[in-house]
């Protein structure tokens, strides 16, 4: 059970991707290149890349964006190659920050990055240093109000890893990474549209920032998510207002 309301800072959070929506074709790209380029072409048998293309189509990405940033992947149209670093540091009162980010060029990445830890009080950390406070899952979300009873059912029948009942209502299924599409899939075939889906670094445990901390959290979590390189920005943090 979490103790603070789960719902409202997923919708906090579902508002901040919106107010980026400009830069997410950019982002969309970066990934299916790198999963074309790591696991080919064919979605099939390619997860990664299945869940890109699938993210693509729900941003309404044109098809021929899509087949672009495959071919391109897979060497057969010229491009910029990207490279996936990931950043590790600590925000305001100690919250762990894992930075994700696709670059061609890695010192500008890391300049970035560090500038934004440096300038909104926090530190870069080292490689390892907080990613063992997060684990890499698939998480759905559900409105408060969702059966969660029948929500169980066909989740835990879809392979999920946990069904998970928060204090306001809220319902979090949890998958491991490549089995979110098969889960996802499944309850949506029965009527249950998740509010958030995502294959992500989920914290084990959280800590709740109010006041000063979290306007100042606040701040240094959207200097990141505004560096171009950036992909994901994941904290353990949770930001009360």
């Amino acid at each position: 059970m979490a103790g603070h309301s789960k719902w409202a800072n997923i919708k906090h959070k579902k508002a901040a991707q919106d107010a980026k929506r400009g830069k997410i074709f950019t982002r969309l790209i970066k990934e299916i290149t790198i999963a074309a380029r790591l696991g080919g072409a064919d979605p099939g048998s390619n997860p990664r890349l299945r869940l890109a293309i699938d993210k693509a189509y729900e941003h309404n990405m044109p098809k021929d964006n899509v087949e672009r940033a495959i071919k391109r992947g897979c060497g057969d149209l010229e491009g910029v190659s990207y490279e996936e670093i990931r950043y590790e540091g600590y925000g305001v009162a100690g919250a762990a920050i894992i930075v994700d980010c696709m670059t061609d060029n890695r010192t500008r990445t890391v300049a970035d990055v560090r500038h934004a830890f440096t300038k909104y009080g926090g530190n870069l950390g080292t490689d390892g240093s907080v990613a063992f406070l997060f684990k890499h899952c698939g998480q759905l979300l559900f409105a408060p109000g969702t059966d969660e009873e029948r929500v169980i059912e066909v989740a835990l029948e879809a392979g999920a890893e946990d069904v998970i009942s928060n204090e306001d209502k809220s319902i979090e299924v949890i998958t491991a990474p490549y089995e979110f599409i098969t889960v996802k899939a499944g309850l949506e075939k029965v009527g249950f549209k998740a509010e958030l889906a995502e294959v992500t670094m989920k914290p084990i445990n959280e800590i709740l920032l109010t006041g000063d901390d979290a306007v100042r959290m606040q701040k240094l979590l959207d200097a990141l998510e505004n560096i171009d390189d950036v992909q994901e920005v994941h904290t353990n943090a949770v930001i009360d207002g």
